[in-house]
Parts: structure tokens; sequence; C-alpha cells
């Protein structure tokens, strides 16, 4: 068994393996950044190396470093996670040319499933079924928009070397073909170093459904059932469950033979997943379900196979790369009620999503029996703009669905975090939508009604009154009247904006500020001041750097009109393109921003004057 090992990782994951390691007995080595000295899996491990400075290209993508720190610390085995060098090919090979243990699959299976054209011409040579499109090499536009027109709209357009949801356009209407796939590239370039795309039919009402699969040095392929990762955000899965609602029997049988099918044509060894795409409009049939891709690493949503299975798939990992086989046959594994995951981002959904950083003053879980949290944060710890901003994963285990959906949602009802902003409220919307109620929701859900599960959230005026309590004297609250209203009101200022709440009591001694929490959201409410202090005026048209990132583009001039909603410029900021837009019909009347500029968080980069 490996002695010592070393997480080429940060965040949730490592922190995840790290527990795992400890677990086993195993020494465990973390590797942090400038901006992760302070890291909760750098507190965690038993010995902590600095790699770098803060930007990922100088620290965790940067394989020298990662090698010089394990033979630094005497490091026996390299475990990537997920994300950074977790399907770079050259740099296990690196791993194993060192001499030491690479928790992983073959650098040779890497490498057949690294680009999404090679692999689907492997898996249909295995017998496994996949989409029809256009996987060539020729990457003429002109040549790939006459492909997507022989393919028929609507088109997925796919970076062959993507993952995570980076490098995917879809495009339905060939006008926007053009555009789409400049910024598919653009994207695809900045995050995998490698602009080529393929084209892919786009399945009508598609469920994203995917199969754990698990190989070992001595031949064995064992399946550890499906998942069903179907609601997405452009193409970034939001909650995970498993097993897949409205799977019978057949369909599984059908699907998981098919999945092991693809491992062993790559000789698999190690945790991957086979993902495939399912046309659900007549629900799951075996004859509509199509190979997409493999990933050839741990999941971010593994948690719930292991919820349902009983199964610690890190120790698996770290059993099978030290040469153990498979500790269980195929027939030994079963199905054991229902999970779900959802992940809780630092991001801002009224917002657009966009992410959210500062220090988390404020953070409380919710809890419930049967609920796990994996995270790699605590309290007091910073949300940088350097990575993926994810806070948390919530996961719930049931009896069955409704129990484990049930309980998901209870929790992130009542997690807490401030100041920094989440997606807590929409994902308690999104459960408690009534086709994820009823497990038909597809891949485009969020899409057509994302807009009513991400709308600012209110408190409720109990819970309002009750805090206005706590920011009043006890002397001027008003008298209590047995089954009579309150007698008075007060003004007062949540998140800057006046408002008007009963009084309904006071208190001996009265707080500046209170903190409400409802529904997995946060409120600053305060006593309101006439003076102006309660927040600037909304309407300015001043266009600011939501983070710190890069101008990819600049799609106006200064003078030129805009109407509300048009295409201002594009930011490229924690590895993802936001879209900034004009709030108003107006003028562009200030223009800061240029191409490649490196920005600050609330750099003014431009000013709309709003037409009269």
């Amino acid at each position: 068994m490996i002695q010592s090992l070393l997480i080429a990782n940060r965040g949730e994951i490592a922190c995840r393996i790290i527990r795992t390691a400890r677990a086993m007995g195993i020494r465990t080595i973390a590797v942090y950044s400038d901006a992760d000295a302070k890291a909760l899996h750098v507190r965690q491990a038993d010995e902590a190396v600095h790699i770098g400075p803060s930007p990922t290209r100088e620290s965790y993508l940067v394989g020298e470093k990662i090698l010089a720190a394990a033979k630094q610390t005497g490091a026996e085995a390299i475990h990537p996670g997920y994300g950074f060098l977790s399907e770079n090919a050259e740099f296990a090979q690196a791993v194993i040319d060192a001499g030491l243990v690479w928790v992983g699959p073959n650098p040779a299976s890497i490498t057949a499933m690294g680009l999404k054209d090679a692999a689907k011409t492997l898996m249909a040579d295995a017998g496994v079924p996949v989409t029809p499109g256009y996987m060539g090499e020729n990457q003429d536009p002109a040549v790939l928009a006459e492909e997507a027109a022989k393919i028929g709209y609507p088109v997925l357009i796919k970076a062959v070397a993507g993952g995570g949801g980076k490098g995917m356009r879809l495009v339905e209407d060939p006008a926007n073909f053009a555009d789409a796939l400049a910024s598919c590239k653009r994207e695809a370039a900045a995050s995998f170093g490698n602009d080529h795309v393929l084209i892919e039919k786009y399945i009508l009402s598609p469920r994203h459904i995917e199969v754990q699969v698990f190989g070992d040095t001595h031949g064995t392929v064992v399946h550890l059932f499906e998942r069903d990762c179907s609601l997405q955000r452009r193409h970034q899965k939001v909650i995970e469950e498993a097993p897949a609602p409205g799977m019978d029997a057949a369909t599984r049988a059908s699907l998981t033979a098919s999945a092991v099918r693809a491992a062993k044509a790559v000789d698999y060894v190690g945790a991957g997943t086979i993902e495939f795409i399912a046309d659900g409009s007549e629900g799951l049939r075996a004859d509509r379900i199509w190979f997409m891709e493999m990933n050839t690493r741990l999941q971010v949503e593994h948690p719930v196979t292991e919820e349902i299975t009983g199964v610690d798939l890190v120790e698996w990992q770290l059993r099978v790369a030290s040469g153990e086989p498979i500790p269980v046959a195929q027939e030994d594994l079963g199905i054991d009620g229902w999970a779900m995951e959802a992940r809780l981002y630092a991001e801002d959904p009224a917002k657009g999503f966009l992410p959210s950083i500062g220090t988390l003053e404020l953070l409380q879980f919710g809890e419930s029996e049967g609920g796990r949290i994996d995270t790699g944060v605590y309290e007091g710890a910073e949300v940088s703009p350097f990575y993926d901003p994810m806070i948390a994963k919530v996961i719930a285990w049931g009896e069955d669905r409704d129990e484990a959906r049930e309980r998901l949602s209870d929790m992130l009802a009542d997690s807490a975090v401030w100041p920094v902003r989440t997606n807590a409220s929409f994902l308690v919307r999104a459960l408690e939508h009534h086709d994820f109620v009823a497990g038909t929701v597809d891949t485009g859900q969020i899409g057509r009604d994302g807009e009513a599960m991400a709308a600012e959230p209110e408190p409720s005026e109990a819970t309002l009154e009750s805090a206005a309590a706590a920011l009043v004297p006890l002397y001027d609250a008003p008298a209590f009247r047995l089954n009579a209203p309150p007698v008075r009101s007060g003004w007062f200022q949540l998140e800057g904006t006046p408002r008007e709440i009963a009084l309904t009591g006071g208190s001996e001694d009265p707080a500046a500020s209170v903190l409400v929490t409802e529904g997995g959201q946060a409120w600053l409410l305060e006593p309101w001041r006439k003076d102006g202090a309660h927040g600037a005026a909304g309407g300015s048209g001043a266009i600011l750097a939501p983070m710190p990132g890069k101008v990819i583009s600049v799609e106006v001039e200064q003078g030129q009109a805009v109407t509300k909603g048009q295409k201002l410029l594009t930011l490229e900021a924690m590895k993802m393109e936001h879209t900034l837009t004009a709030p108003f019909d107006g003028t562009v009347a200030e223009l800061n921003a240029k191409p490649d500029q490196q920005v600050q968080v609330e750099a003014l980069l431009a000013k709309i004057e709003e037409t009269k």
C-alpha cells in the first residue's frame, strides 16, 4: 500500500482525498499557490509545499513544480484530483518516469479518450453507440459551417480537448454560427491550448446520463451504476443525482454494458466516467442513448455514487494504484436509496451568475440526516478570483428520490453565507421546479426557466419584522395588544434600499445592523439614514468590471447608440467569458476598455448615457 501521497490539486477535492488517505494511514502532502497559503487543504495535510504565484499557469498547471515538490517531500505517489493536470497524459507519464505511483489511468488511456473526435471513432469501432456529427481535421470556418448545415440545426460546437462546459456553444440559427464558432475557439484556446472543435447534432429533450466505471491492473472492469446530471447551466452541471429517474432495469443493463465495453476498449485502470446523451422525449430508452465522451478521472459528482453504493471511490483509487484488485465483484454491487448533490457556488444568480469574491465572514451549512458536505473553505477564508468559485458540494441521501430531494433543499435553505453571494436560493428553486420534482428535467430546463429561478429573492415579512425588532429600542416598539395589529412601523434599509417594516418588538440593546438569513440567502438590514448613506442611486450607466480579468473583445465605439441588452464587451475571468451589456437604451459616453487589457475589480470600463 502507498505510504505517502502528494495531492496535485486544491480546494474541496484535495480535502476529500486527504480525508480518505488519512483514514488509511497514508501521509498526505499538499501543494499551494500564493492565494492558497491559508487554504483548508494546506491546513489539513501532514505537509505542504509552496509551488508559485496564484495564476494556475504559474502553479497548479506546472508539472515540473509538482514533481519537484514530490521529490522534496519523499512522496511515493501523486493523486491529481480532477481538473488541472488530472487528464494530462504527458504529466501522468512524467510521474511514472520519475519512479512515482500515478493514481489514475494509464497515459495511453488518457490520450485515447482525451480528444473527443478520436474517442468517438474509437467507441464506434468498439460497438458503443455515438451521436451523429463532424469530427474531421479541417477546421476552416466555412467547412465547419457547411458540415453543421449537413447535420441539421440545432448543433453543438465542442472543443475536442474540452471539459466542464468550457469551449462549448449551442447554435440554433445558422446566422449565429460564425460568432459562436469564434467564441468557442477563443475559449478553448485559452482553457486547453487547443482550439480545434467538432460539430455534434444537438439532441432535443436531452438528458445527460453518465456511468461510473472502475478498472484494475488485473483486467477487471466494473460499473457502479449511473448518475443523472441533466440540470445544467451553460453546459455546466448544477445538480446531480443517482440513480437516474425513469431508468428501468433493461435500459440500465444496456447502458452499463456499453460503459464497461467502452472502458475495456482502452484498457482502463482506476476511476472513470462514461458520459452519454439521451433523447428523453419518450422516456429513457436503450436505442436513444449515445456516447458523448469519457472523463479519465474522478468526477466532481462522485459522492452521489458513493452514497448509493457504500463505496469509497478514493480508497479504491489508492488500492488499485497500489496494485490491489477491485475489492468486490460486479454482482456484489447494488443501489441503496437515492442521493443528490448541489454545487454551492460563490456567485450571484440575480446578476448573471457573476462570481462573488471576498472573505467568508459567515459560513454555515445546513444539516440533515443523510447529509454530507464536501468543502475546501472555512469561515474566515477568502474566495479569490483565481479559481473556480465553488464553496461546497452539498449532498443528501434518502430512502427514495423525494426524501433525498427534500433533505437537500432543506440543507441549502438552512445555509448562510456572508458577505459573499451564493446560488443557494437558486438551487432551492431548481429543486422545487415541477419538472425536477417529476424527474423529467432535461439539459435545457434552466435555459427555459432559469430567469425565474435566478430572480433576486426577498425575505418574508415575518423575517424582516423579527430582524427589525433587533434594531429599535424597546421603548420605541409598539405596545403589545392581544389579537391586534402593530400600531406603528419604521424605515430601514435592506441592502441599501429604503423599506418600511412593521415594528412588532424592540431590543434593550439595539444593534447598528443585523444580518437577515432565509432560504439560503443573506441580506444586511440597517436603520435608514436620510442623508443618503443608504446607497448610491441606480441607473448611473457605469459599466464596471465585476472582478479582475482580461478584456477579450469590445463590440462598441465611443459615441455609438446602443439598446438595452446589447453586448458591449466580453471579459474573461475565473476561466469563463462574461458578457457585459447595456443596462438601457442610450449612448456610449465613455469607453475605457481595449482588447487584451487587464482590468481590476470595479474598474470603469464604459459609461452609457440614457436616452431621454
